[in-house]
Formats: structure tokens, C-alpha cells, sequence
């Protein structure tokens, strides 16, 4: 029996370069100007400065939940009149 042998073929080298496109650049944006301080989402403001009271005799000692702490906070405000509104 005789073997086969499998025909081998030769790749062509290549001396040429692969040049890759140039990136286009994007141009700058332009540094948008403020039209001044713009007021707190949904218009409130809340200034606690100078408040003495501490978390415990806002919230109490006991552990509450975070649903009963915002509650306690907007009661703590409207109660000592914080917001601008």
C-alpha cells in the first residue's frame, strides 16, 4: 500500500503594510454658560442650620423605619417652619 501525501501549499509572503484609516476628531463642545443657581428639585428648600436638636429627639430611641423617619422629618419641619414654602 502506498501512502498519499497531501499536497502542501505555499502562502505567498507579503511585504505591504496594513495601514489603518485615520480617526476623524470630533469637535469640542462649547462650555455652556449658568444662568445662574437653579432652586431645589420640586422647588423646596430646607435650611437646618442652627438647629440644636439632635436625631433622638427628632426620631425617638427606638428603631423606626424609613417610611416612619420621613415622616417624622416633614413633621420636624413644617412643625418648626424650615422650608420656604
Amino acid at each position: 500500500m502506498a501512502v498519499k501525501k497531501k499536497a502542501t501549499t505555499k502562502k505567498k509572503a507579503t511585504t505591504k503594510k496594513k495601514v489603518a484609516p485615520k480617526k476623524k476628531v470630533a469637535p469640542k463642545k462649547k462650555a455652556t454658560k449658568s444662568k445662574g443657581k437653579k432652586p431645589a428639585f420640586g422647588g423646596y428648600a430646607i435650611s437646618f442650620a442652627g438647629r440644636k436638636e439632635t436625631v433622638e429627639q427628632v426620631f425617638g430611641n427606638k428603631p423606626i423605619a424609613p417610611s416612619e423617619m420621613t415622616k417624622k422629618i416633614w413633621a420636624f419641619v413644617k412643625s418648626k417652619s424650615l422650608s420656604n414654602r
